[in-house]
């Protein structure tokens, strides 16, 4: 997917964060941090085996943020990610109708799991969210106002967003 500002309104909260030099991120990707060196990667390069709905469950866990910058193969430089539950932001969805509030997580790509670093799906596990849609769609769509939230963030709604 190209690079995307998908930012629409609202605070942002950006903070720099390590990449790995083979790392490819995209602006907009849904980034999560690697734990044993703390760098963020995207979406798609989360692996953990099993249902979709654990994988799901395992990237909401170690979610991120936003990919404010890109970072091309090669390249050594932090990036800026929006970590801030406040920001809104115009993200592809699965066609499909929603309600204010409703849950989201990352969706499944075409091979099967792989997580999509630019499009959510409705999930009814809150566990597995790691966004909330920010306005209503009466009608099936593609695009929503969501509002995300990081695992790192005390200010998000993520049970995984805790301090001690």
């Amino acid at each position: 997917m190209a690079n995307k500002h998908r930012f629409r309104k609202g605070q942002m909260e950006l903070v720099k964060l390590a990449v790995e030099s083979a790392t490819v991120i995209e602006i907009g990707d849904m980034l999560y941090m690697e734990s044993t060196g703390g760098e963020v990667k995207p979406a798609s390069s989360y692996g953990a085996g099993g249902t979709f709905s654990a994988l799901q469950q395992g990237f909401a866990n170690v979610f991120c943020g936003i990919a404010y910058e890109s970072s091309a193969s090669g390249e050594t430089d932090d990036i800026s990610v929006d970590v801030s539950p406040d920001s809104v932001y115009e993200f592809d969805v699965a066609s499909a109708t929603y309600a204010y509030g409703d849950d989201l997580g990352p969706d499944e790509s075409s091979t099967p799991g792989v997580l999509m670093d630019q499009q959510l799906e409705a999930t009814s596990n809150t566990a597995n969210a790691v966004a909330r849609a920010a306005e209503y769609a009466s009608a099936a769509t593609t695009l929503l106002h969501v509002k995300f939230a990081s695992a790192f963030n005390p200010s998000a709604n993520n049970t995984n967003a805790v301090v001690g």
